[in-house]
């Protein structure tokens, strides 16, 4: 049955969009739309997938696997959707209290995109996310969308890019286009899909190369981005913070409206030829197509009434090095940053839990960020991974000291689940959410902790040790106690951020060249700095190259 969305409207059945949660305490919902083979190596395996050491060398990823079974990979890749990602999942995340799902997509869930037959990717995947975001919406969790793998590839040899290549090719311009194409597509679903409609904010890049000189014009791409939301926004109506609105005709559909708002045009966003409206204007052709599919009419503009603003989310300027460009100078309207902190790859810490200890308990980079404008900052992605072989006892530190950080900005884990097989290990222990409040490392109730004098022992000394020391836990019957009133009470391991408002127009030059300068055990570390491969992957079989390292 098809819809119309003026008729939803009017049975109220659109909502306004969704605001940030006061505080997130989110998930990521790795490894569904965009499969990340060594998470689920039994089902990969069974799909006819293959591991190896190099992932560019067999059939690790989506793109290899859709070049070696082109016939079957729709069909293969529709099981693993339907199944990864279910309604018991949902429940579960319920009833664990999270209220965010950060949802990982490739640029290839936007299948005109895609460059066949030069590309090769699974296609179907966009009427998959349509019914999660129905199942998280009816559970009253809230979504992030999260582009993860981008047109072109934006990290060299990585699963996560969905083709595992060292040809690196998204830092161009044809493929920044594509990129902004697929934000001007899912912005405009944001507003106009109902079942869309707990979407508050989509990411730009996931994790895209640390070292700023080997990204060409990214700085450029990340005010292209906002832009692009954001005349997204204005042809809709919407109302874009400093800008004048643009209302769309009585009637209009997203053609008309399209062409009005570049006549109306609004303060330097709404420019005709920019990059920003070039890509909404590819971007309507394609929802015309998508519609059928999608099983609704999503022509009417005037359906996006009432919405707000979503949150634009860019990855920090912490994360590169070399002077890289500050996204706080791309900022038009809501913004947030993302951060990833994983101290299993190592560059962070000594391989030894007091080393982890006195790191997180002295962790700096919310306030870091706060100073240049880079607030509120987001930590996108952590676990309860280490280098070393971890007791149980330090898991449960481990799991405190990390929320209590990370609580001063917000924190979505990666990830909610691994799989359970004999492939698997004991994969999960570490990186599965739903695993480790099995195990009791995680509170029920996420906003709490067991033990808010974690930090205590560890305060004011960040410096790394050799010693093999064994932390004692007394976390596991330790009396809970919120996340915020921990936090107050270890104020002088870790201080409150302050939320900085800086704008775009104060940030300078050299505090852009300054704020990489930070400490050498606080590195921007990426799960992708290795993939792990064995039964054991919180014990890193690479290590990390401090070259990668913002330090």
């Amino acid at each position: 049955m098809r819809f119309s969305l003026l008729a939803l409207a009017a049975l109220g059945f659109l909502q306004s969009a969704a605001a940030s949660p006061k505080k997130i305490y989110g998930v990521n919902l790795g490894s569904w739309l965009v499969l990340e083979a060594w998470m689920l190596p039994a089902e990969w395996e069974a799909m006819g997938g293959q591991s190896c050491s190099d992932c560019s060398t067999c059939i690790a990823t989506e793109s290899a696997f859709a070049k070696a079974y082109p016939d079957t990979v729709d069909q293969k890749f529709a099981q693993h959707w339907a199944t990864w990602f279910t309604q018991d999942d949902v429940n579960k995340l319920k009833a664990a209290g999270i209220n965010t799902a950060r949802i990982p997509l490739g640029y290839w869930i936007v299948e005109a995109l895609v460059d066949r037959p030069n590309e090769a990717f699974p296609r179907g995947g966009i009427k998959y996310l349509t019914n999660g975001l129905k199942m998280l919406k009816d559970a009253g969790i809230q979504a992030i969308l999260d582009h993860h793998a981008l047109p072109g590839v934006q990290t060299p040899g990585q699963m996560f890019t969905g083709n595992c290549t060292s040809d690196v090719q998204f830092y161009t311009d044809y493929n920044y286009g594509r990129a902004l194409t697929w934000t001007a597509v899912m912005t405009i679903l944001s507003h106009l899909h109902p079942d869309f409609s707990t979407v508050f904010a989509i990411e730009a890049v996931n994790e895209p190369i640390m070292d700023a000189s080997q990204t060409p014009g990214y700085g450029e791409f990340q005010k292209n981005f906002v832009q692009t939301v954001r005349a997204a926004e204005l042809l809709l109506g919407i109302s874009v913070p400093g800008h004048a609105e643009i209302k769309p005709p009585s009637g209009a559909n997203l053609t008309v409206a399209f062409a009005h708002a570049q006549t109306a045009g609004s303060s330097g966003i709404f420019i005709p030829n920019s990059a920003a409206v070039k890509a909404v204007a590819q971007a309507i052709p394609i929802l015309i197509r998508m519609a059928p599919e999608l099983g609704f009419s999503i022509l009417d503009p005037t359906a996006a009434r009432g919405r707000s603003a979503l949150t634009t989310n860019i990855m920090d300027i912490n994360w590169q090095h070399n002077n890289p460009a500050n996204p706080a100078a791309a900022a038009i309207g809501p913004q947030a940053y993302d951060n990833h902190l994983y101290y299993s790859f190592g560059g962070v810490a000594d391989a030894n839990p007091d080393a982890y200890m006195r790191s997180i308990c002295n962790l700096q980079r919310v306030q870091d960020d706060a100073a240049v404008g880079n607030s509120p900052l987001w930590f996108g992605e952590w676990a309860v991974t280490t280098q070393f072989d971890a007791t149980d006892d330090f898991l449960f530190m481990w799991a405190d000291a990390q929320k209590l950080a990370y609580s001063q900005g917000e924190l979505q884990f990666w990830n909610f689940k691994v799989e359970t097989s004999d492939q698997a290990g004991d994969l999960g222990r570490q990186w599965s959410y739903f695993e480790g409040l099995e195990r009791g490392y995680f509170t029920q109730d996420p906003s709490k902790v067991h033990n808010p004098q974690v930090c205590d022992p560890y305060i004011g000394n960040a410096t790394t040790t050799s010693t093999t020391t064994t932390a004692t836990a007394t976390t596991a019957t330790a009396t809970t106690t919120t996340a915020a009133t921990a936090t107050t009470t270890t104020t002088t391991a870790i201080a409150t951020a302050t939320t900085a408002s800086t704008t775009s127009s104060t940030i300078s030059t050299s505090a852009s060249s300054t704020a990489v300068q930070t400490s050498s055990t606080e590195p921007s570390t990426s799960k992708a700095s290795t993939t792990p491969t064995g039964p054991s992957p919180s014990v890193s079989t690479a290590p990390f190259n401090s070259s990668s390292s913002h330090a």
